[in-house]
């Protein structure tokens, strides 16, 4: 790849250490975008043994890059995005993945129409720690920084997207569990 190519990527993706998103940390300070993406591969690296029949290359690849639209709009919580900001987000990612050199520009395209139609085993488990890793990052900042409404959707949050998977259940009610007792302290 061409150097000045690499370092330009590399200045984009830079953004998303510098966009915050609505989360917390431990530490009472906004996490990165950068920091989520981070998390969510190790997540899932650790969750090969729990899904021997899933290319977890793949789904590590897809935690990675999950977020990389948030680099030219920013983080909108889930709660607040609309399909408006969607379909932003989107003209922006594949313009800039359409504009990535051969055979980047290819690969990353297979990859985000993978994770957009969730059909596959990969899509499903990233997707499913995808929300799983918001709650479990909530459950572990103070709770003055939740919002109202998160008392009642970090109870419910991701439920459709584990149902596929008894591991992903099992982990899911684990978390639940957590959040009562956040909540309840």
């Amino acid at each position: 790849m061409d150097v000045k190519k690499l370092i330009e990527i590399l200045g984009i993706a830079e953004n998303l250490k510098n966009n915050t998103r609505h989360s917390w940390t431990s530490k009472g300070r906004h996490e990165s975008v950068a920091e989520h993406s981070w998390r969510l591969a190790l997540f899932a690296y650790f969750l090969k043994d729990e899904f021997p029949e899933t290319d977890m290359d793949k789904v590590i690849k897809m935690c990675i890059f999950h977020d990389m639209g948030e680099a030219f709009t920013g983080d909108i919580p889930s709660f607040y995005k609309t399909a408006q900001d969607e379909a932003e987000e989107s003209k922006q990612l594949y313009a800039w993945v359409d504009s990535l050199p051969k055979p980047y520009n290819v690969e990353l395209r297979a990859l985000y129409e993978e994770m957009d139609a969730l059909e596959t085993v990969e899509a499903k488990t990233y997707k499913a720690l995808d929300k799983l890793e918001v709650i479990v990052q909530h459950n572990e900042a103070d709770l003055s920084t939740w919002i109202p409404l998160e008392y009642t959707a970090n109870l419910d949050y991701g439920n459709e997207n584990v149902a596929f998977s008894e591991y992903l259940k099992k982990l899911r009610k684990a978390i639940y569990d957590d959040s009562v007792q956040k909540i309840h302290k």
